[in-house]
């Protein structure tokens, strides 16, 4: 099964041959190889470029293993090199292979990779793409490192319009299945629910969970274990490491510290599996620090850490248009509106949360999810924070229902899920 990912293989297709090292982000198992080592790869051949000038080193791939050393990596390709007047294209597949713990533990160690990265840039006629499951150790650091010369490109997991396009179901049934497997694309491939299952308990154990224990040399898995349940239970929730440090202590009776906590949740975002959102004050327009928001990349890998038991489709809902806003290429963030009034001649001071605080560059759009807007009170409810925001930028709330979009007496949008998730163009319906 072929899936078009049109969206990223346009961006590399812009970037082809533009200096700079191309680094593709993501989640292991989201189709960066893919979208590489075959679509990108594909697309050159299909303009004329040769197989042999396309140099191929998937680092996770026992038969090369040799080239994790960055000495080997570093010869193979400049062998593999072989007319000065032909353009190459290196591709090297998760390439945080190639960085020692003790590089990546140390900050007194240079990285060595970055050396055969920076070899290569000097060399006009060759084009660099790397792939790799680790923010800390590619992207941001790559970034700096080559001051200007690093370009990131970061993939998820396929939205919702990839799967169902994807999937030939029906919305609803797409839907259904998204919401319970993800949007890992291998899933598609798999022959029926309990295949689905099987798959995604095996990348949880056997590459998510061993991937970060062995790269952060964690000593203490099942604390890790723990913790990605905690999260996962708790998705559009608001979180701390003491809040995390307290369920530790009521639910597994265990003690956790707080430190621990927070380098444990940095394994996670470093490593793509959840995304933290920050609160955000609209009114006093600065962030407020903890506690914060955290969503899981892709909800099969959540629902399969809890054996596919806890299944509430409203947070689920939520963490999905989360996706879709940060797929989209939008900053989002959790807000909050301080409101005070009297009440009995007391001052009381209220904080109303919006699910969503949208950004990208000076378009800003307010969105609160709500699975369900049964009756004036349920939309009363739902709108209480976006009526008091000050501004004029859009306020919309996305309800699950198959409401046509349309705009109520106080100036708010109504959309239904599908028709978010299926316009790209939807927040300006």
């Amino acid at each position: 099964m072929e899936i078009k990912r049109d969206k990223y293989l346009n961006k590399l297709v812009s970037k082809r041959n533009n200096g700079l090292i191309k680094v593709i982000t993501g989640i292991r198992r989201c189709g960066k190889s893919y979208l590489l080592f075959n679509l990108y790869y594909e697309y050159l051949i299909k303009e004329g470029v040769s197989e042999d000038c396309i140099i191929l080193v998937p680092l996770d791939d026992y038969d090369y293993i040799e080239y994790r050393d960055p000495q080997r990596l570093s010869e193979y390709i400049k062998s593999s090199i072989k007319d000065s007047n032909k353009q190459y294209y290196v591709f090297i597949d998760e390439a945080q292979y190639a960085i020692t713990k003790e590089e990546m533990k140390n900050p007194d160690i240079p990285i060595r990779l970055y050396g055969v990265l920076n070899g290569l840039l000097r060399k006009k006629n060759v084009d660099v793409y790397v792939t790799g499951s680790n923010s800390k150790f590619l992207s941001s650091d790559i970034l700096t490192e080559f001051r200007g010369r690093g370009d990131e490109i970061h993939i998820a997991p396929l939205s919702f319009s990839e799967f169902f396009t994807a999937s030939g179901k029906d919305k609803y049934d797409a839907w259904q299945e998204y919401l319970f497997y993800g949007g890992l694309p291998h899933i598609l491939a798999e022959p029926d629910n309990e295949s689905k299952e099987a798959y995604l308990e095996r990348l949880n154990t056997e590459i998510y969970i061993r991937d970060i224990v062995e790269r952060y040399d964690i000593r203490d898995t099942s604390s890790m274990e723990t913790l990605m349940k905690v999260i996962a239970s708790a998705i559009g929730s608001l979180s701390n490491a003491q809040r995390i440090s307290d369920t530790f202590k009521s639910k597994v009776d265990k003690s956790i510290s707080m430190p621990t906590i927070s380098n444990y949740l940095n394994y996670l975002i470093e490593s793509f599996i959840i995304q933290k959102s920050e609160r955000y004050d609209i009114k006093g327009r600065k962030y407020i620090g903890t506690p914060s928001k955290y969503y899981y990349t892709d909800l099969g890998l959540r629902n399969a850490l809890l054996n596919f038991r806890q299944f509430e489709e409203t947070h689920l809902m939520e963490n999905v248009i989360y996706n879709e806003l940060i797929y989209r290429g939008y900053k989002v963030d959790v807000g909050v509106v301080v409101i005070r009034k009297d009440e009995g001649g007391k001052k009381l001071r209220r904080q109303l949360e919006v699910d969503f605080v949208v950004n990208q560059g000076s378009k800003r759009y307010y969105i609160q999810s709500a699975y369900a807007l049964p009756n004036q009170e349920k939309v009363e409810q739902e709108q209480a924070a976006l009526i008091k925001i000050p501004d004029s930028f859009k306020k919309i709330i996305v309800t699950s229902g198959n409401t046509p979009v349309w705009r109520n007496d106080q100036g708010i949008t109504i959309i239904g899920l599908f028709d978010f998730l299926l316009n790209e163009d939807s927040l300006d319906l």
